[in-house]
Order: C-alpha cells, then structure tokens, then sequence
C-alpha cells in the first residue's frame, strides 16, 4: 500500500515491529481503520510481549545487514553505457515518452544520463529517449501552461492529469535537463521551458532574504487542482475574440477534460492553430502570449493553494545549480543574481559556527537540525555551478570545504560511500545508506560527483579513489536497474570518459576572457571543469598557469 502518511510502531527501546502508510478512518477495500489498528497493537502488545520483542530485534538486525553495500571489483568501461541504455529502452514509451505506465513521474536523473550518453558515446537511442520524454512532459498538463513549472507527478500515461503538488527539487531538476537537452538541440522549446520554470521560481517561490521555499499544495479551497484548471465558458468570458485560439491551441472543450474542467495541455502546433485562424504563426504567438497573460493575472486573483514556506539546504542546494547555470549558458544576469544571493543566505543562515550545515529554516525562526549528506552533496553541486558561472572563489572554497566535511563525518571507510546521517547525528537502530535515485538524485552519487570534480581542480587523487570505489561498486546495479541508478551512471559516465579541464587565465568581465568561456560553454559538456581568474587565484588549477 503505497502513500503517506507512513506509520511506524516502535518498542519503548525504539526498534520497529509493525508499520504501513495509510490506514482509513473507516475500515474499507479490506483495511482496518486507523482505531482498529491502535486497538490491534494495543492488545498484541499486552499478550505477545514477548513475540513482539523478538520480532523488533530481527526486523533491526534485517535492517542493519541490509544497509551494507558489499565491496565488488568490477572495472568501469564504457560497453556499460550501451547496456543501460538498452535496459531503459526496455521499458521506455516510444509513443508519449517516460518509462513504465501510470502513474508517470518525472524521470529527471535518467534525462540527463541520456543526454550524457548522447553527448559522449553518440548513442542515437538516448537522444530519442531524452527528447520525446521532455516535449511530451512540456507539452501536457503536467506542466503549467500558463504560469511555468511542473506537478509533482502525472496520474496518466499522457502527462495530462498532474497531482497538482509543484516541489522545488522536481523543478530544479527539470529547469537543469531541460537547459542541457537546448544545449544539445537548440531547440527554443527547451530554452522556453527552462526561462518560464526559473521565473516562476524566482516570483512565485522564493523568500526576499535568497531562500526557496519547498512547494506549493495541491489543493485550494479544498479541491485540488481547483487553482489551475479552467471551464470552456470561462475562457469565452475572459478572452472574447481570443477564446477560439486559445481554446485550439491549448485543447478546451465544453466537456472538459478532467471531472468537467480544462487542465490547460498543448494540443495544436503554433503553425496550425495559425493556419486554422488565418494568421501568421507572428500574430498567432503575440495573441497567445497575450492570452496567457491574461488568464495568469485572472487566475492570480484565485484562492491560492498553500506554500510550504520552509527552507531546505538540499533542495536549495539543487535550485542553486540551475540557477547559476542558466544563468551563464542563457545570459540571464537575473539568474545568476538570483543563484549568488541564495547562496549568501545559505551561508549566512544554514551554517553553524564551526561551519557544519543545518538542516531546515522559516521565517521567524532560527534554521535547526543536523544537516543530512544530501545537504551537503547538493549544496557543494550548486556551489560547484556558481563557481563556474561567477568564478568567485568564495564558493569553489565552501564548496571545499563541505566536500571535507563529508569525507569526515559521513564517509564509511569500511564498505565505501558515504551514510546518510553524520557520525554525531543523533542515533538510530542503523546509519541509514541510501544509495537508489528516487525524487531526487541519490546523495551518495551526487557526493561521488562533487569528489570527482574537486579531484580534476585540487589535483586531490584521494577524492578520485573514494569516488570510483563507490561508483564500480555498483556496476551491476546500473546496468540492471538504470532508472534507479541514473546518477550514478552519470558519475561513472565522468570516470570513463576522460574529463576535460579548462584553465583560463584572464580578468573578470573582459571581453577576451568572457569569448573565451562563451566558446567553452556553448556546447553542452558534461565531462568538463572549468576554471578561470587571474595570477593570484588560489585555486590549485589555476596555480602557476600563465596567461597566453
């Protein structure tokens, strides 16, 4: 039974004997109510005491077994690539893009694996992949037609009906795909989407002081989806002679296409809904956009649903990097703004004396909790993007640093990785080790990915060898279940295919130095670092170089 919220029973020594998710107030389809549940355990607790003990130790010892990553000793090459691809192709819908069937979540992780396999092994079966699933997602419902970015998830094959939930880490992931397949392409489409996504997070997402908050709900005014969607009569009402073009292009229907609404999707190329009316693809798009427009201010009027105002050091982490990049390779001086001011109130508020990372913050409040390793691995990612789109050193030295932290208080020397708890978090029945993508990259693989970048700028082989031990360890697994595995791939992609590092030795902001990094960053390059500053950088890559 999938869903949330998860419930747990623990013995008073807080070992688990009996959990599952959701339980209804009301016993139906064969479940128990959530009373009959508590009663069950109440009376199991009073007469099998004994048993129950007994079976928590068992269920922690499987835990803890489990949580080993067993040392393997395959080698890396590049034949793999071709086998995971094969095994997505498996499982891949040729017709609507994505893998498996409904539900259809956002495959982010594998969309750049596919990219990246396109760009370094020429592998034509990843580029289709790659771009069918991110026209159809841009094109449906799941993506918001009028105020950019994305649903959490779609509860159909086509991308049409969302679970109306936008989080922030879904949409940085995206906005990065995205930016790299226009990178790839050049396709507009893809340049749209990223823009539209980024904006919608800077306006609609993000704290005055540089913070992103986490999501926004599903539902308003108790109804979900209530916000986004739209009646036939509606659009009439509000676009008079305009309706009939936006009601081609964006498929609206009196029936509706959703419990006797419109969820807003793409139906009709510009050139036909042009065709269709008589007018220049020119004219067809300026009406359009108007069109948008309008209804984005009307529906601005609506009951919002609610926001989730915290702050999260991960998934800003995430927000970071697609910001910084974006904000280089679009030349959106807005962007990179955006991604530098985020990255001061990271440091000012997330961090602790001793440097160490927080885990949470509001306004109002004081940020808390020990940071996880997906704090400090995706931070040091975006930290990592920043670098690269400014060239402040400031954040190439904290990106540093937290890399150090990581090695010393996350790292499992024995087994190889890392853990997802620190040495001094507080104590659970096992350090947890998550090592599978799920919504978001696995921690361990995006921790792989920074030691490996670090390593090409520090000249630091001990960040190379902790990286690819933990990378071959899971060889089979990437072959086998790629969807699952999709940020290691991209880490073992960077091990096989000979990194490149670029070293500029230039003055900030000058003409010569900025064609220079153009020309570096005008092709999408996922095996690259780049660096650049003048004779007294401090960065090891840039030590002793001198200018051409």
């Amino acid at each position: 039974q999938g869903g949330w919220p998860m419930t747990v029973f623990l013995t008073p020594e807080g070992r688990p004997f009996y959990g599952g998710t959701y339980f209804p107030p009301a016993p139906r389809y064969g479940m128990p109510s959530f009373i009959q549940l508590l009663q069950g355990i109440v009376n199991a607790w009073e007469t099998k005491q004994d048993e129950i003990v007994q079976n928590a130790g068992e269920i922690t010892n499987h835990l803890q077994r489990t949580a080993v990553l067993a040392k393997q000793d395959e080698v890396l090459t590049p034949g793999m690539f071709g086998k995971a691809t094969s095994a997505l192709a498996q499982t891949f819908d040729h017709e609507r893009g994505g893998f498996g069937g409904a539900p259809k979540f956002p495959p982010s992780m594998t969309l750049e694996y596919l990219l990246q396999s396109f760009v370094l092994h020429k592998d034509s079966r990843a580029l289709h992949m790659a771009e069918t699933t991110l026209k159809q997602m841009a094109y449906g419902g799941m993506y918001d037609q009028l105020g950019g970015g994305f649903a959490r998830y779609s509860t159909d094959v086509n991308w049409l009906v969302p679970h109306f939930e936008k989080m922030l880490y879904d949409n940085a992931l995206l906005a990065r795909a995205y930016l790299h397949a226009y990178q790839v392409t050049q396709e507009p489409l893809y340049r749209r989407i990223v823009e539209e996504t980024l904006d919608f997070v800077m306006h609609e997402l993000r704290h005055e002081d540089g913070g992103f908050y986490s999501s926004y709900d599903a539902d308003s005014e108790g109804e979900e989806g209530k916000f986004y969607t739209w009646s036939a009569p509606e659009i009439e009402g509000y676009l008079g002679e305009d309706a009939a073009l936006f009601k081609l292009r964006y498929g609206v229907t009196e029936t509706g296409n959703w419990e006797g609404t419109n969820i807003l999707n793409i139906q009709k190329e510009l050139d036909e809904v042009a065709w269709a009316s008589k007018l220049s693809e020119a004219q067809a798009a300026e009406r359009l956009a108007a069109a948008k427009q309008k209804l984005y201010d009307i529906r601005a009027q609506r009951v919002w649903p609610g926001l989730d105002d915290k702050v999260l050091t991960a998934w800003n982490g995430l927000m970071l990097a697609a910001f910084a990049e974006a904000g280089r390779i679009l030349k959106r001086p807005d962007y990179t703004e955006t991604a530098v001011y985020n990255a001061q109130f990271l440091y000012q508020t997330m961090r602790t004396e001793n440097g160490r990372l927080l885990r949470t913050w509001k306004a109002g409040a004081t940020a808390r909790y020990n940071g996880y390793l997906e704090d400090y691995a995706y931070l040091a990612d975006g930290l990592l993007a920043l670098y690269q789109t400014t060239f402040d050193e400031q954040w190439f030295t904290w990106a540093n640093e937290l890399a150090e932290m990581m090695l010393t208080h996350f790292q499992d020397s024995e087994n190889g990785g890392f853990y997802d708890t620190s040495d001094d978090h507080e104590a659970l029945i096992h350090r947890p080790k998550d090592l599978q993508d799920n919504a978001v990259p696995s921690a361990n693989a995006m921790a792989a990915q920074v030691l490996l970048k670090l390593s090409l700028y520090t000249g630091n082989a001990n960040y190379w060898e902790v990286a690819e031990t933990a990378v071959s360890s899971l060889y089979g697994a990437m072959v086998q279940y790629p969807n699952a595995f999709a940020h290691w791939l991209g880490a073992a992609v960077f091990i096989t295919s000979e990194p490149q590092e670029v070293a500029i030795i230039g003055d900030a902001g000058f003409p010569d130095t900025e064609a220079l990094l153009d020309t570096t960053f005008a092709a999408f390059r996922p095996n690259l670092v780049v660096a650049s500053g003048d004779s007294t950088s401090h960065v090891p890559l840039l030590i002793d170089r001198k200018r051409l």
